[in-house]
């Protein structure tokens, strides 16, 4: 069984979709979790960066702090679905961020 490979990072080097027992092999998404909070500070820092030099609207911006805000929230309740499919607590995030307020930038 293979699941599609047109969302993941790799997409653009590989044409054939990642076996399920390779994804689950590599997955890292369950060790990792305890990054998340990290992670969405590392995101709050980079948005805050590219607002400062112009490339992020501070509307794009605020949307970007409120969308992770809600992540957040979400992850402290338990709420949050995680899936092996994104490879990684930072794509997990960006898929979710994504779901809420769309393409920022």
């Amino acid at each position: 069984m293979t699941t599609a490979n047109k969302d993941k990072l790799s997409s653009a080097r590989f044409s054939q979709a990642t076996d399920a027992f390779v994804e689950i092999f590599t997955a890292s998404v369950d060790f990792d979790q305890r990054m998340a909070q990290q992670d969405i500070e590392g995101s709050i820092a980079h948005a805050t960066m590219l607002c400062t030099i112009g490339i992020l609207t501070e509307a794009e911006r605020d949307s970007i702090f409120q969308g992770l805000e809600q992540i957040k929230d979400e992850i402290e309740r338990g709420e949050f679905q995680w899936s092996i499919q994104q490879e990684d607590v930072h794509m997990n995030i960006e898929a979710r961020l994504t779901e809420l307020i769309g393409i920022a930038g």
